[in-house]
């Protein structure tokens, strides 16, 4: 992410030359490639604490980025009509968690 298209393509191109010199570079056939990748697949896939964990990172990545989204007057609209984004939670007292620290 800290790397612009540039540096990066130069990066797998010192990779790709430094693999094809040790000669790793080919050590699978695209058909064992492919086949590797679905065991991998299906080995995460089968582990649900794990998905679990990407899909509630994915929606509190998603929660926030709509926030991000909502201009001051979406924003304030939305509280008054009593919802709130859900990557917030509420306090004991069913306040919103921002409202707590306003008061």
């Amino acid at each position: 992410a800290g790397m612009d298209e540039e540096r990066r393509r130069e990066v797998a191109r010192m990779g790709g030359r430094a693999a094809h010199q040790k000669g790793t570079a080919h050590e699978f056939s695209p058909e064992e490639a492919r086949e590797a990748g679905r065991k991998g697949g299906r080995a995460v896939s089968q582990n649900r604490e794990h998905m679990s964990a990407i899909g509630r990172e994915g929606g509190e990545s998603r929660a926030a980025n709509h926030t991000r989204r909502l201009s001051p007057e979406e924003l304030e609209e939305q509280s008054s009509e009593g919802t709130r984004p859900a990557h917030l939670p509420r306090t004991s007292d069913g306040h919103d968690s921002e409202e707590s620290e306003r008061s």
